[in-house]
């Protein structure tokens, strides 16, 4: 990774740091199927999957995605990195965005 992408990275966690904080952030696949099913004010917009999750994971995040409309994106990121810059002790698989301009932002740093 040169450090243009590096520095990327970096930007791209801090943005997702600030929607988790500003309360804009579904954490976990099971949380966030069930927030696609559901619908209403707390639909993600977009998610982001991390690196490292397993084909089945991969599968059921692509498939519900597809089905409800919404943007997916898979990370350079693995589910540690990403879980310990977002405050959460144990790995994540995705996380999503439920507000637009906020996903906007996070999504300039890919």
């Amino acid at each position: 990774m040169n450090e243009a992408e590096s520095g990327n990275e970096k930007k791209l966690l801090a943005s997702l740091g600030l929607c988790v904080r500003a309360g804009k952030v579904i954490f976990g696949v099971p949380m966030i199927c069930e927030a696609m099913r559901r619908g209403g004010a707390g639909t993600p917009v977009t998610v982001f999957e991390a690196s490292d999750t397993s084909e089945n994971t991969k599968k059921r995040i692509r498939d519900k995605c597809s089905y409800y409309g919404i943007k997916h994106i898979t990370l350079r990121i693995d589910g540690t990195v990403l879980a310990a810059a977002l405050g959460k002790s144990a790995s994540l698989g995705a996380v999503a965005v439920t507000d637009r301009r906020m996903s906007d932002m996070v999504e300039q740093y890919l």
